[in-house]
């Protein structure tokens, strides 16, 4: 090797520890700075000639492991979720409130039930039945105030949707803004790393709130995706979320994919090419904070307004409801004969037949007035099977439209002969041996407080309308139904009528047949619960007393909040262990830096030792020749 050739390898080296001592320099600088990955200096050899090379730097490598922070991404978007459904659930349990404590359902509904059965003792006297009247309003008042809770959580809910819309839409533009800024930017360029930095900053915000699949092509261009293939960041274009609030939310605001039904507010996803989606309609998001509000609103605090609604309508149904066993028909063909007169809108008619199968199947007859409302839907082996008719429209047209909706039961519907009422239906078995008709009845609301039997409207729709169950196009009455639940008006006027059910003849004094049928309808009497509570299957539905239902739907609210509590910490922990594993490999390790700089200087002293021997020879050479 030539003294040029040697003296040419020692100022490339000088030049590349240059370049590494300022990348060492920028890590030192930027230890704590959040998102800054380290960076390595590319170096390669050139050969110079036949004799000697030199060392040249290319550009900078940032140390990253693309599949921890890929990993890392998800798991912050489960842990977004997970945050969100703890913290509601938790103030879920708060509006519950500490069971034993006062101010629950709980203690609310078992204070009624003590009060008519003190009634029951001291039939008569007006102190018990101001007492139990007392109690009544109580547990009605809990029951609007647990309803104002849970709407009150779900418009939390939609308030933080649109805060959480807008910081993806910042995120997104971000993402997009930093594409533009590094496109014609090789990778490796040192000035192309501080801007991948802030990218994956943005990436790293974005998916807490929705779940992200990043891929990144070969003009450094970053693409943003979800995990269910809808564009997010496509180069330098971002898709926007857009939010439309609905205000506060009552417990009939409800999401509908048809967005004129809709009661809530609408998120959409507008693409760049102009188009614009439904994000709960479409299940576009499947983890993040935005994922887990979608769920809490139209969902999870759904299903818990359904459970103080079933509870609400079932203690109407249940001290107002009079059932009423049909006339048996010998036949042939065998079956009842059911009286339909006085039925209002929601009042049902109960049928349990032995089909071809051997199989015991039920099916209930819903009066509705609505037609919009037709025809009912029922879920996949639903049992009790609901149909919906209208009781008005005369027995002919029932009959027919009993036997269209039941082709294949083998049951027979039609009007009862003379010398039966001009109401009276009548449903069998077809003659063929293919079904057996084992029981039926009709259910009608009591509307009066003195009717000669022990059923009353205790609890009423509002105060004065009665609740009946109706069905209407606009959905049914049960929804909502906890929040607008009264004691009847009439009843507050005159409180004596908890144990008074007849006035000719009078009901004798000390007579606790009502205050009995009371106690005995929300403690002991068996009743059957819509699946849509979250109980049960639609085959088969939870069946219990009031009291057991809310000990239920309470019971697996509380477990619910505690796995969602469970699963938070473990998304904390599960994130937390990522993101060290991702710094340990990522994040600038000072000692390394120290070790390097060294080792730098060391090289760097050796390369100006190669320069200051060469520059005394080639003085000596040229002395020589003078």
């Amino acid at each position: 090797m030539g003294l040029s050739s040697a003296l040419a390898s020692a100022m490339s080296g000088l030049r590349a520890n240059q370049a590494a001592l300022s990348i060492v320099s920028s890590n030192v600088a930027n230890s704590q700075t959040p998102g800054y990955v380290a960076q390595t200096p590319n170096q390669i050899e050139v050969t110079t000639g036949d004799f000697g090379s030199t060392a040249k730097t290319t550009g900078v490598s940032r140390d990253i492991d693309s599949y921890v922070q890929n990993q890392l991404r998800t798991e912050t978007g489960g842990s977004g979720y997970a945050d969100q459904m703890a913290n509601i659930l938790k103030q879920l349990q708060s509006v519950y409130g500490t069971p034993g404590n006062s101010g629950t359902l709980e203690n609310a509904l078992n204070d009624f039930t003590s009060s008519l059965q003190a009634l029951s003792t001291s039939a008569g006297s007006s102190s018990a039945q101001r007492v139990a009247l007392g109690a009544a309003q109580a547990l009605a008042t809990q029951l609007n105030v647990t309803t104002k809770g849970i709407q009150s959580l779900r418009s939390n809910v939609e308030q933080d949707l649109s805060t959480s819309s807008q910081a993806a839409n910042a995120a997104l533009n971000q993402i997009a803004d930093i594409n533009t800024k590094l496109q014609g930017l090789a990778p490796t360029d040192p000035s192309a790393a501080t801007l991948m930095d802030q990218r994956d900053q943005a990436i790293n915000a974005l998916s807490k709130y929705v779940d992200v699949r990043v891929t990144t092509d070969g003009s450094n261009q970053a693409n943003i995706y979800t995990t269910t293939g809808i564009q997010l960041v496509g180069a330098g274009l971002a898709s926007q979320f857009s939010f439309a609030s609905a205000g506060a939310l009552g417990a009939t605001s409800l999401y509908n994919i048809d967005p004129t039904k809709s009661g809530v507010g609408a998120l959409n996803i507008k693409l760049p090419n102009g188009s614009s989606i439904d994000v709960a309609g479409n299940n576009v998001v499947s983890s993040g904070q935005i994922a887990a509000d979608l769920k809490l609103r139209d969902q999870t605090l759904v299903q818990a307004q359904n459970q103080v609604d079933q509870l609400a309508a079932t203690m109407s149904s249940a001290l107002s409801d009079k059932t009423t066993a049909g006339t048996t028909v010998s036949g042939p063909p065998a079956g009842f004969d059911i009286d339909l007169a006085g039925a209002q809108p929601g009042n049902t008619v109960n049928i349990t037949y032995t089909d071809s199968t051997n199989t015991q199947r039920q099916v209930t007859l819903v009066n509705v007035t609505d037609p919009t409302a037709l025809p009912l839907q029922n879920a996949t082996n639903a049992n009790p099977m609901q149909i919906g008719v209208n009781f008005s429209n005369g027995l002919s047209a029932i009959a027919a439209a009993l036997n269209t909706a039941l082709p294949t039961s083998h049951l027979s519907f039609s009007a009862a002969p003379s010398p039966a009422t001009a109401t009276t239906l009548r449903v069998t078995d077809d003659n063929s041996g293919l079904a057996r008709v084992n029981s039926a009845s009709s259910t009608k609301t009591v509307s009066s407080l003195t009717s000669g039997g022990p059923q009353l409207p205790l609890f009423t729709d509002g105060g004065q309308a009665l609740y009946t169950g109706a069905i209407t196009g606009t959905g049914s009455q049960m929804t909502g139904l906890a929040g607008r639940i009264a004691v009847n008006t009439q009843l507050t006027a005159d409180p004596t009528r908890l144990s008074i059910y007849s006035t000719s003849p009078m009901t004798p004094t000390g007579d606790t047949t009502r205050s009995d049928y009371l106690y005995s309808q929300l403690t002991t009497s068996v009743y059957s619960y819509s699946p849509q509570t979250g109980l049960g299957s639609p085959s088969q539905p939870f069946t219990g007393s009031v009291s057991n239902f809310l000990q239920q739907f309470l019971s697996v609210q509380a477990n619910a909040s505690t796995q969602a509590t469970a699963l938070q910490q473990g998304q904390s922990v599960v994130v937390s262990t990522l993101q060290a594993k991702f710094n340990s490999t990522s994040s600038v390790n000072l000692d390394s830096e120290m070790s390097n700089l060294i080792q730098l200087q060391n090289a760097y002293a050796a390369n100006a030792h190669v320069m200051s021997v060469v520059q005394s020879m080639m003085n000596t050479l040229i002395q020589a020749q003078g």
